[in-house]
């Protein structure tokens, strides 16, 4: 691991890759030695001492001019690390470009100013996130653009960040712990945040995978920017021996970083996933489909029911002449039923006949009215047994922001009009998922819920055997947003060891084993039924035990060691006898310092 201050020369010859000068300021600004005027400052002094008026600085926009002439290759070099990210992620699934996205960034953001490295951030954060958002075009390309804006601010403030701390000594540590505060606090604000696009959902099938199991996907995310921020370590000092070809310490931080890369990414083969079931079920997964993709996939009344209806008749008929073997429970997705079943008795019927035609506990997803609370819309998941008709249900605890309900709807419907697309907001409920779904005790989650760390770990931790993601991405379908929400069923299945159930109407529906492995899998917009044995477990992984407890400890490190940089740069600064920059070590300070090692 690189140790030691930043001590590159900032002249081009000998600049390391991505170390760029640290100075920020327009030529003309920077004070003259011991507090001496400006030369500009001496032009304009008139007789007797007496100072006129200030030359007039360059305009504002001259001065942007400059910084964009300026900073030009770094925000291109910047924008292409973010699209490589991108292609980490599912649809193209190229999770070896996280660590070279992750490096790339580092290594931009080396030796700049905080004020630099928050503008690459957004050069990076932008791009990556509408390439990783773009499935949102469905809506309107305007709300891809603008989300992918918003999460970018969140790398706004990490490319800042990584810049003042990446004079600290083992500086890719830091880099790393810094990569889960910003995650941390993208999956929580604003309005609950939006966890879509963390590090670990693009290595789902990586050797970081199995770290999961020990501290969730925090640790991935840790691990990963880890080994991006050693191999960029490792460059720096392979770019540095091209100047001191026989300094033995560069030689020495350059392998020691290569080394510890290649040790965090070959961690996770020493760590177990449990998979031993303690018992099993058989089940079988109802994807009816939908009438139309897009924003108007619900299409008439019923169709959407009626579809899921037809199909379990269509499996019970096989069962009955012995071409299946009988489930002991069957899972419809979220949605199923595209009316509220206990207010519109002829939904409540069709349901009941496919029910008591296969002869086991369904597990429903029903839009159901609020009891109490008029005109809003429960998102619920209810166990329909063949006997007893409706009982237990579970009710989503966290709907989705201008999806589900509209914050400030009296406002922002006034102003954007696409809102009123949402009529009814929709009510969240209170507890987790634990349902005792015939003989297997399951624990429900529905759709964007996977991506949020503490529902799936408060479920398992609340008795679930198994998870179940009912889930409804019709509106997003053939985007690659189905596929991205599938890999987070492989991560929460070996961060839980549970086996996992995703039921969509239009797919992608599928059976994941507790090591992340997908048994099998529908294709999109097709009628289908898939059947199998799934395992239950009973036992907690570490994951489970410690909680969010790893993902607080990494962030507040991350945070500290920006206090850390910042005391540290103060008192430099206070030494020197100058004000200096105020993000960190001067070019001047710099060279010096490379000429005195």
């Amino acid at each position: 691991m690189a140790s030691g201050p930043d001590t590159t020369s900032a002249s081009p010859s000998g600049q390391a890759p991505g170390e760029q000068e640290a100075a920020s300021t327009v030529p003309g600004d920077a004070p003259g030695p011991e507090g001496e005027p400006r030369p500009d400052e001496k032009r304009e002094s008139g007789a007797g001492g007496e100072r006129p008026e200030r030359a007039q600085r360059p305009g504002r926009l001259a001065r942007l001019g400059a910084l964009a002439r300026r900073e030009a290759l770094p925000s291109a070099l910047a924008a292409l690390s973010g699209c490589a990210l991108g292609l980490a992620f599912p649809p193209y699934g190229l999770w070896p470009l996280s660590l070279v996205a992750v490096a790339a960034f580092a290594l931009l953001t080396r030796g700049r100013t905080g004020r630099q490295g928050a503008w690459l951030g957004l050069a990076f954060g932008w791009p990556f996130f509408t390439l990783l958002l773009k499935w949102l075009h469905v809506v309107g390309w305007d709300a891809v653009i603008g989300l992918a804006f918003l999460q970018g601010l969140f790398v706004v403030a990490l490319g800042a960040a990584l810049a003042v701390t990446s004079r600290l000594p083992a500086w890719p540590l830091w880099g790393a712990c810094l990569w889960v505060c910003e995650e941390f606090l993208r999956d929580r604000i604003p309005f609950g945040g939006f966890p879509w696009g963390r590090l670990a959902f693009a290595n789902t099938g990586s050797p970081f995978t199995p770290l999961a199991a020990l501290g969730g996907a925090p640790l991935v995310t840790f691990a990963v920017a880890l080994t991006g921020g050693l191999l960029a370590a490792a460059a720096v000092g392979a770019w540095r021996l091209r100047t001191a070809p026989r300094e033995s310490r560069t030689y020495a931080t350059a392998g020691g970083a290569l080394v510890l890369a290649a040790a965090v990414t070959s961690a996770g083969f020493a760590v177990p996933v449990p998979t031993k079931a303690d018992d099993t079920v058989q089940i079988a997964v109802v994807q009816g489909n939908v009438q139309q993709p897009g924003m108007d996939f619900l299409g008439r009344p019923m169709k959407i029911l009626n579809n899921h209806v037809e199909a379990t008749l269509d499996l019970a008929a096989k069962v009955k002449a012995g071409k299946e073997k009988k489930p002991d429970l069957v899972i419809w997705p979220e949605n199923a039923s595209d009316l509220d079943p206990y207010k519109y008795p002829e939904a409540g019927k069709r349901i009941d006949r496919a029910v008591k035609a296969i002869g086991v506990p369904v597990l429903v997803g029903a839009l159901v009215d609020h009891p109490e609370k008029e005109g809003y819309v429960e998102n619920q998941g209810i166990v329909w047994d063949p006997k007893k008709g409706p009982g237990a249900s579970y009710t989503k605890q966290h709907p989705v922001p201008f999806g589900e309900y509209v914050p400030f709807r009296d406002q922002l419907s006034k102003v954007i009009t696409r809102l009123q697309r949402v009529p009814r907001d929709f009510y969240p409920g209170d507890h987790t998922g634990v349902l005792q779904t015939g003989p297997a005790r399951l624990g429900d989650v529905i759709c964007f819920e996977v991506a949020y760390d503490e529902i799936p770990r408060d479920t398992v931790n609340d008795g679930a055997r198994a998870l179940v993601v009912q889930t409804n991405n019709a509106t997003y379908g053939e985007t690659g947003q189905p596929e991205q929400q599938l890999v987070m069923s492989k991560l929460r299945a070996v961060e839980h060891g549970r086996a996992i159930v995703t039921a969509a109407p239009s797919g992608i529906s599928a059976i994941v084993e507790p090591d992340g492995t997908v048994r099998q899998r529908t294709e999109e917009f097709t009628q289908d039924v898939i059947t199998g044995t799934l395992p239950l477990r009973d036992g907690r992984t570490l994951a489970d035990r410690v909680g969010a407890a790893p993902e607080w400890t990494l962030a507040i490190v991350g945070v500290l060691s920006c206090a850390g940089a910042w005391f540290l740069g103060r008192r430099a600064r206070r030494t020197s006898g100058r004000p200096g920059d105020t993000h960190g070590t001067t070019q001047q300070e710099a060279r010096q310092e490379e000429q005195h090692q």
